[in-house]
């Protein structure tokens, strides 16, 4: 499926500001299953610095300074990217003679891939373990493990267990956008059963974690307006969020705890890392402008 993506954020300050230092992960991933056809950001004011690099985790990154006195920012994301189908996916690599990214091969126990983490010392294992350990939002406590044993019995495997866990929490907790905020700490989510996709992925990866797995938080966006006959999916009006586990051997495994899906050519992936601070989609150091007022706005519509 082809899509184009536009993600419009904008800043209303009361008073002038007279500088800002900002960072942008607005450009989406080029993945197997995802090309980037195009993706540009259209920046107002016009930036006096700005470049792109890959960040520690390869997420295409902008920074940008503006230097000139203003009351408003508004920076637009648009892209255009086609999202394969894992069948699709799956067939093109059989037809290679390649492992397909999606390819089960061994249903390994999640005891087993835990241990491999802990004394595997190839390079992708080893680089999978940062997401092993706590991180600023997510903390790993007795609340999130004693929430995530009934999913981890002995010698279940790991998609299945997984798959449970996302199945429980999107049965357990309401997706509530009048709960939480960027702020509210996973013990709260957990009290008070409830959050938004940014909550569940964070609750997902903490509970994987406290196992000793290695998950990571994903960002990203969904089909705006789903096709006749498909249900919408929730999160659609603005960023969404989902999280991954690692299997050696296989790569990282997507699961949508919000929706209670396997992310497919319906979700676009935007970028990864340990949890949301690693990908804020937009994010500075303002001089001046007091009081302000923010508008995000998000559309994702199929080409065809």
């Amino acid at each position: 499926m082809k899509y184009r993506v536009i993600h419009t954020t904008e800043f209303s300050y009361d008073a002038q500001v007279g500088l800002c230092h900002n960072e942008a992960r607005l450009q989406p991933h080029e993945l197997p299953y995802q090309k980037v056809l195009a993706s540009a950001l259209q920046i107002d004011p016009v930036p006096h610095d700005y470049y792109e690099r890959l960040d520690c985790f390869g997420n295409r990154t902008c920074y940008f300074s503006i230097q000139q006195p203003h009351d408003q920012l508004v920076v637009t994301a648009t892209s255009e990217v086609e999202v394969l189908a894992p069948e699709l996916l799956d067939n093109a690599a059989s037809r290679a003679g390649e492992s397909s990214l999606f390819d089960n091969g061994e249903n390994q126990s999640w005891e087993s891939v835990r241990e491999r983490l802990r004394r595997d010392r190839c390079a992708e294992v080893i680089e999978a373990c940062q997401f092993v350990f706590d991180s600023p939002m997510v903390t790993v406590e007795e609340l999130l493990a004693e929430y995530a044993r009934p999913s981890f019995p002995p010698g279940k495997p790991l998609e299945d267990a997984v798959h449970d866990l996302m199945q429980r929490i999107y049965r357990e907790f309401k997706y509530d956008p009048e709960f939480s905020t960027l702020a509210t700490p996973l013990q709260e989510v957990m009290e008070h059963r409830s959050g938004v996709c940014q909550d569940f992925a964070h609750l997902a990866i903490g509970c994987l974690r406290s196992q000793g797995l290695a998950a990571r938080y994903v960002s990203g966006y969904i089909e705006t307006e789903p096709p006749a006959g498909k249900e919408r999916l929730v999160g659609a009006d603005a960023s969404h969020a989902w999280c991954s586990v690692y299997a050696p051997d296989r790569g990282w495994l997507d699961f949508d705890p919000t929706n209670n899906q396997i992310p497919g050519e319906r979700h676009i992936t935007l970028a990864w890392g340990r949890d949301y601070t690693d990908v804020t989609p937009l994010k500075g150091v303002v001089f001046g402008g007091g009081k302000h007022t923010l508008r995000v706005a998000v559309d994702v519509r199929r080409l065809g």
